[in-house]
């Protein structure tokens, strides 16, 4: 396996609140709240911002390969977006893995397809579709039916919109945590809060949810065998359970595979 699980959390962009709405005699709070309002007069009650209105607070990994799997989110609580979707970028650039994600085709890439383009941020492997690598031609990052990038929400839906499902529900069905005392409605307030390390918990937490249902799609599909499925899986316990993170510990304590 090669695989890169991945998930980012977000907050308001509000440098571009501020530009578009002329909000700039409120502070960063109050143009929040504002673009929160306007989003939900558009939609009739959502205050779920369009994708480019979102800037990027964190992005999480898990990679499998060769004979390790690991965890953790990309840079450093100091790190800018910019740096933080670079560095995501150079491992696509470096490894070119599977990509796995729950709902990534619907929110993650293109936000980060938006937030590359206002840092000019390049990712040739990315974007590549065959003009430079012809094994990419018809198996590609951004194809929906191709499986280089697979989201598991999309597909166990059957590529219908009516019968998508919340990854909590889920990893919860199957005897995974699912959320661990955090949601995404939650992040604005704990950035605001200065809890960016909260933030890249719970995401973590998330692509680690996304990874062992990635897991059992594998298994469904007949590409690991039950044994192999299960070898897979205390892999990924047993490196949760040593450690150091209290996060992981308690993510593996919450497992409860049928």
């Amino acid at each position: 396996m090669n695989t890169l699980v991945f998930d980012i959390e977000t907050i308001p962009d509000i440098s571009a609140g501020r530009k578009l709405y002329n909000l700039n005699d409120l502070n960063d709070e109050e143009v929040a709240q504002a673009m929160f309002f306007k989003r939900s007069q558009e939609t009739g009650g959502s205050e779920f911002l369009r994708h480019h209105l979102h800037q990027i607070a964190a992005i999480s990994v898990t990679l499998r390969q060769g004979n390790s799997f690991k965890v953790w989110s990309v840079g450093t609580v100091d790190s800018t977006e910019a740096e933080i979707i670079q560095r995501f970028y150079d491992g696509i650039e470096r490894y070119s893995p599977t990509l796995v994600s729950w709902n990534g085709s619907g929110f993650d890439l293109p936000v980060l397809h938006y937030r590359s383009l206002l840092h000019g941020i390049p990712a040739a492997r990315y974007w590549e579709s065959g003009d430079n690598d012809q094994s990419f031609r018809y198996n590609n990052y951004l194809n929906r039916y191709h499986n280089r990038h697979t989201d598991l929400m999309d597909v166990l839906a059957g590529y219908s919109g009516r019968a998508n499902a919340p990854l909590d529900e889920i990893a919860t069905l199957l005897g995974f945590p699912g959320k661990m005392g955090m949601s995404g409605a939650k992040v604005w307030q704990n950035y605001c809060d200065g809890k960016l390390d909260a933030i890249r918990h719970y995401c973590e937490t998330d692509v680690l949810n996304t990874y062992l249902v990635y897991l059992r799609f594998l298994l469904i599909q007949g590409k690991l065998a039950k044994e192999e499925y299960d070898t897979e899986l205390e892999l990924v316990l047993e490196t949760l359970r040593t450690s150091e993170q209290a996060h992981l510990q308690e993510f593996a304590n919450h497992c409860k595979n049928p």
